[in-house]
């Protein structure tokens, strides 16, 4: 393991984030630990890296990555095993957080979870409950 774990953390997180903004669908799934498992914002998006990987193809390939950047980021770091959160600034969710766990493997640091969640300001929660309580939209035909 490097001596400096933090940099080395950093700069895959760091790399990770760019390689999505970069559509770089290679570099991105290769930050990865092979059992790793991404959460998204939605209830429903827990994905394996196969799966995350299918449902980002089509986006990467049109080169419409996303561009997350780390503007506040703290890493804790016990042996071979790191937890990080991070805040990010993002073009089309606003404010939002990133949290996971990293493994040492094979030579380097690697995503084994990562969640993004949007973040909520205490005195607008009570608004947004109120949203997701409420009946879904129905779907338009086309």
């Amino acid at each position: 393991m490097p001596a400096n774990a933090r940099a080395a953390i950093d700069a895959t997180l760091d790399d990770w984030h760019a390689a999505a903004a970069a559509s770089d669908e290679e570099r991105y799934f290769a930050h990865f630990a092979s059992d790793g498992v991404f959460l998204g914002t939605d209830a429903t998006e827990r994905w394996d890296v196969a799966a995350f990987r299918a449902y980002a193809h089509a986006p990467f390939e049109a080169g419409r990555g996303w561009a997350f950047r780390s503007v506040r980021r703290a890493v804790v770091v016990e042996g071979s095993v790191a937890w990080f959160d991070e805040d990010l600034a993002t073009e089309n969710l606003g404010p939002a957080r990133g949290s996971g766990v990293l493994r040492f493997e094979r030579g380097r640091w690697r995503i084994a979870q990562y969640n993004l969640t949007i973040t909520v300001p205490n005195d607008r929660f009570q608004a947004v409950r109120d949203l997701l309580r409420a009946p879904a939209p129905a779907a338009s035909a086309e």
